[in-house]
């Protein structure tokens, strides 16, 4: 259930908060590694979506996940997924639509690396995008990337 931090002005989100009443997680295990010379396009094997929620359209969340580049500007990141568990969209098939999220940032975030956990604060919404690695369910303008914390 989604809890309003007492110090910040957002709401923090689980990635099964994104998930439509019902549905279950995603699990957080790697199943299916794919070799990346594999030559298999990774989102022709993304399940399917059961849908979004609307919940929080409109509203400033945080929630915790794992960066995958889509623009950089100089040695920042500009424009991201972020994914509920490490490799997701790159090693192996995407997860859902309704566990992604396409962020933009308007100050460049400097990436540690794939595998670095980090904590996206700001304008959340739901979104229909469709990239090369996978069809994304939700957006978020990020006002803060910081490593995460619980």
């Amino acid at each position: 259930m989604p809890s309003m931090a007492r110090a910040e002005d957002y709401i923090d989100l689980d990635w099964e908060d994104l998930l439509p009443v019902g549905q279950t997680p995603v699990p957080s295990a790697l199943p299916d590694v794919k070799p990346h010379d594999e030559g298999t396009q990774l989102s022709s094997q993304q399940p399917a979506s059961s849908g979004v929620r609307t919940d929080w359209n409109g509203k400033v969340v945080r929630l915790p996940g794992y960066v995958i580049p889509i623009e950089y500007t100089g040695t920042g990141v500009t424009a991201f997924i972020l994914a509920p568990f490490v490799g997701a969209c790159i090693h192996v098939p995407p997860p859902p639509a309704n566990q992604l999220i396409f962020v933009t940032t308007s100050k460049p975030y400097e990436i540690d690396g794939l595998f670095e956990p980090v904590n996206v604060i700001g304008m959340f919404g739901v979104s229909s995008l469709s990239t090369h690695l996978a069809d994304i369910g939700y957006a978020l303008s990020a006002d803060r990337i910081e490593p995460y914390r619980a």
